[in-house]
């Protein structure tokens, strides 16, 4: 088993969960950032800390060029590269009618785009260590096809990981590779806690936000040796959110 991750969006919140929570499991970790440089290193410093092989990379990921050359240089950097998480995607809520050219763009670009740069140029890679994961990010409820109030964009972004995600685990289940979603609802960073956001909270269930140890448990789930038969599946983390 190759201990080889790149984790895209890494220099906080669910990203650098993941990222870290790796690293404790005895993983190389390549953190990613666009504009959080001085996170980025602090996540790394801690990383090291493991013992493991911590660098961090500056991308901006909805640019093919920088994906790939992202990709390249953590493959370079760390030796090879066996696990990609696709953890980046800017949020939007805005009624369907009222969302620019640009918003959308930006949307598609941000969730679904990066995500697909950066996983055709890690695949190589994946082949190459012989063993491979793929966990990308959707949202929860992006499986079911309705209408939606004010973040149609997102979705429809969301709803394209899915859907390629599954397709990728179709093709690459060959190679000893899997492809799976995970789709989490509220978390406790999520922009609803902001003190200044004007609606109230959705119900959840569960009572409460998901912590971020709960999404990158998700994540480890997908990534662990346990995991070798599970491939294409969508794993929603959302408190009973959705049902």
């Amino acid at each position: 088993m190759v201990k080889k991750a790149l984790v895209t969006g890494s220099a906080a919140g669910i990203g650098r969960a993941i990222a870290l929570d790796l690293a404790e499991r005895g993983f190389d970790v390549a953190f990613h950032y666009n504009r959080s440089a001085a996170a980025a290193h602090q996540a790394c410093e801690e990383a090291a800390t493991m013992g493991v092989n911590a660098i961090a990379i500056q991308a901006d990921v909805t640019n093919s060029h920088q994906a790939k050359s992202l990709v390249e240089n953590a493959a370079n950097q760390l030796g090879g590269l066996s696990v990609v998480v696709n953890n980046v995607g800017n949020y939007l809520g805005k009624p369907t009618s009222q969302i620019s050219t640009e918003e959308w763009l930006g949307v598609i670009d941000s969730n679904l785009n990066s995500t697909f740069y950066v996983t055709q140029a890690a695949i190589p890679y994946l082949k190459a260590s012989g063993w491979g994961r793929i966990v990308n990010f959707a949202c929860a409820s992006a499986h079911n096809l309705i209408a939606r109030n004010t973040n149609t964009a997102y979705i429809v972004a969301k709803t394209g990981i899915i859907i390629y995600t599954k397709s990728l685990a179709k093709e690459l289940v060959k190679d000893k590779i899997t492809a799976n979603i995970v789709s989490p609802g509220i978390a406790e960073n999520s922009f609803e806690y902001d003190p200044n956001f004007p609606h109230p909270l959705p119900e959840l269930p569960a009572q409460r936000p998901a912590s971020l140890s709960e999404i990158a448990r998700a994540a480890w789930f997908f990534i662990s040796p346990d995991a070798d038969y599970i491939t294409g599946q969508v794993l929603e983390v959302s408190g009973g959110w959705s049902l």
